[in-house]
């Protein structure tokens, strides 16, 4: 899976060399979280991982599994704070939509992450459910992506 688009930016599969380059562009990484980084060590080394990268290196990632009773489900999506509101999330999106190899691929979000359910409405996510209890007073957004491929 790679895929060009015409302002050079390339989205494909993370390898266990891109483990640094995540960690750079993740804030909670930033933020000094040992887990996440072994997550992201996890994830590139799983083949579960793509990255969106230009020539100025890697713009963010996105990792789909398939634990959510066994159907697809994006775990993380994460892009650079400076790469922000300029398309690198939607076409990691897109990439986990042309990817998941199940019938049905997921993704959520908490409620107070406005920009992240801003993006799932406009690349036409639909809101399936609501889950209270995971993280105290911010209720988890569930979202189902329409289409396929």
């Amino acid at each position: 899976m790679t895929v060009r688009s015409g302002d050079g930016i390339v989205v494909r599969r993370a390898l266990p060399s891109d483990e640094q380059g995540l960690c750079g562009v993740d804030v909670v990484v930033g933020g000094g979280d040992a887990e996440r980084r072994a997550s992201i060590r996890r994830w590139c080394e799983s083949g579960v991982s793509a990255v969106a990268e230009d020539k100025s290196g890697h713009l963010g990632y996105c990792v789909v599994e398939y634990t959510f009773f066994e159907q697809g489900f994006v775990t993380m999506l994460m892009v650079a704070p400076t790469a922000r509101r300029k398309g690198v999330g939607r076409r990691l999106l897109d990439a986990a939509a042309s990817s998941c190899t199940t019938e049905k691929l997921f993704t959520s979000t908490n409620v107070s992450n406005r920009p992240m359910q801003g993006l799932l409405e406009r690349a036409g996510w639909l809101p399936v459910g609501l889950l209270h209890g995971l993280d105290a007073g911010d209720p988890e957004l569930f979202y189902l992506c329409p289409r396929r491929g």
